[in-house]
């Protein structure tokens, strides 16, 4: 009888010390946040694009982000259970899969990535930035949970520029709307110098985050610009903006950098640094979670580093110049923050920014990952790729897979378009 094979497990991912310091910060918030029931701080449920963070730890509020919740749940491979059990309960198959995990988690009881229990929100705080099902997400929250809800209109930007009335119309629901309701469940009074002193420490934090992803122009590029900046944008886009945490984090991620570029150093990938540059490469679209690793595989093992993409801009474009606690009235610049997401971007002025990092960065192509439940990136790619392939004469490549449901990724029908397409581009040499 033949002996059973044990198959040996992947070897673990190679990692920088501040993706190390990252992880011990997300252990800390998770940790207060299972905590807070005790210690009695407030929580608020909010999303990424156009997150009020500052204005939060103003108050005192710890966020919880939904949608993080869901990603992280499909990289530790949960979210196909999540999935099902949401559909069980009536949701249907083409919804948002972050809504369908995020459903699913919160009715197994609302399990974090770090093991613990997430607490009740006591105010859900929308910010609305181009993405119709961040409403019914919430409706959907409200009916669990009855808690307060203040919601944030964030005009589209049709024309691609923000206007001085559409910056008022946002100013005056952040004085009308979220602000009373803050105080109202922090019992706390609004206070603009703790506010600005926040901007502040987040403006310090962005300045490093862009010199990083500003080094991707290097030969070769130091940095995965679409992988690797997963990590890299975490705190930025999430609940440490504002915090001396960040600010310490973004100056550690820079000095790596700043010490891989002056000795000609590749991206470090999961399984090691990359020795060798062939393709640099531009990425529209959100990367899938449930086969993360996998994924970038794909395009390491053929040499090919994302050198920009639009998914690291999806909480802040502040690679395009836009910094926290530029004007001097600090609600301004978190209205000007809102207008500028990337997601709240006509697709016009996304094929504009894709054209841009083509040439700023000098790549040899660009890969547009089509989600199958996120209209908010996949609506109009096939018309932004045609665009783009006329304006740069460089060809593109076209994937599909989803957010969080691994049902709907296919490793070796993308494998074989990714391989193909960079043969592709080395014929065209």
């Amino acid at each position: 009888m033949a002996e059973a094979v044990t198959k040996a497990p992947p070897p673990a991912a190679q990692k920088d010390s501040s993706m190390e310091r990252q992880k011990q910060m997300i252990a800390g918030h998770f940790r207060s946040l299972s905590l807070a029931p005790q210690t009695g701080q407030r929580v608020a449920y909010t999303f990424v694009p156009g997150n009020l963070t500052e204005l939060m730890h103003a108050f005192d509020v710890l966020p919880v982000y939904p949608e993080i919740n869901a990603l992280q749940s499909a990289m530790r491979q949960l979210s196909a259970g999540y999935i099902r059990e949401a559909e069980r309960l009536g949701h249907n198959e083409d919804v948002c899969t972050y809504v369908k995990c995020d459903i699913g988690m919160l009715t197994k009881g609302n399990v974090g990535p770090t093991g613990e229990v997430l607490p009740p929100p006591n105010l859900l705080l929308l910010s609305y930035t181009g993405c119709f099902t961040f409403m019914k997400w919430f409706e959907l929250l409200k009916h669990e949970y009855g808690c307060e809800v203040a919601m944030l209109h964030v005009p589209y930007l049709a024309d691609g520029q923000p206007t001085a009335e559409a910056r008022r119309y946002i100013v005056d629901q952040l004085k009308a709307e979220v602000i009373p309701k803050l105080e109202k469940v922090t019992g706390k009074k609004y206070d603009e110098g703790r506010l600005q002193t926040l901007l502040a420490r987040s403006r310090e934090a962005e300045d490093n985050l862009v010199w990083v992803l500003d080094s991707a122009k290097a030969r070769p590029s130091p940095i995965d610009a679409y992988f690797g900046a997963v990590y890299y944008v975490g705190p930025i886009f999430s609940a440490f903006r504002g915090t001396e945490d960040a600010v310490a984090y973004y100056r550690e991620l820079r000095a790596e950098v700043e010490d891989r570029v002056l000795k000609g150093l590749g991206p470090v990938t999961p399984d090691g640094t990359l020795t060798r540059e062939k393709h640099r490469l531009v990425v529209e679209g959100p990367p899938n979670w449930t086969h993360f690793r996998d994924f970038w595989r794909i395009f390491h093992d053929e040499g090919a580093v994302i050198v920009a993409s639009t998914y690291a801009k999806v909480g802040g474009l502040y690679d395009q110049g836009f910094r926290h606690g530029q004007t001097d009235d600090p609600l301004e610049s978190l209205a000007d923050y809102c207008l500028g997401c990337y997601t709240n971007l006509s697709l016009p002025s996304r094929v504009d920014l894709l054209e841009k990092y083509v040439r700023d960065f000098k790549a040899d192509g660009f890969v547009f990952n089509s989600i199958k439940s996120c209209n908010s990136f996949s609506a109009g790619q096939l018309v932004m790729l045609r665009q783009l392939e006329q304006r740069t004469g460089l060809p593109g490549a076209f994937i599909e897979s989803d957010l969080v449901d691994p049902r709907y990724y296919g490793h070796a029908n993308i494998k074989n378009r990714i391989e193909s397409y960079l043969q592709m581009l080395e014929q065209r040499r």
